[in-house]
């Protein structure tokens, strides 16, 4: 192997910004994400919708799509 061509290997604690973290090894000195598995909403089977001007409802609507208020 050639000498002085691979990047230095440090240990670090990749942080998110829910308050996870956990040790891995980078070649950068410091991580931070803004979402990880722990607060991903596939990982954690918690979806929230953010409904503006009721486009949820359009598209439902559109397509044909039954709404809980319908079904009542």
């Amino acid at each position: 192997m050639k000498k002085d061509i691979h990047p230095e290997v440090y240990e670090v604690k990749a942080q998110c910004v829910c308050g996870n973290s956990f040790q891995t090894t980078s070649t950068k000195k410091e991580i931070s994400t803004d979402i990880c598995a722990a607060c991903h909403p596939f990982f954690t089977g918690t979806q929230k919708f953010v409904d503006t001007a009721g486009r949820i409802e359009r598209f439902q609507q559109r397509y044909g799509k039954a709404t809980k208020k319908e079904k009542k």
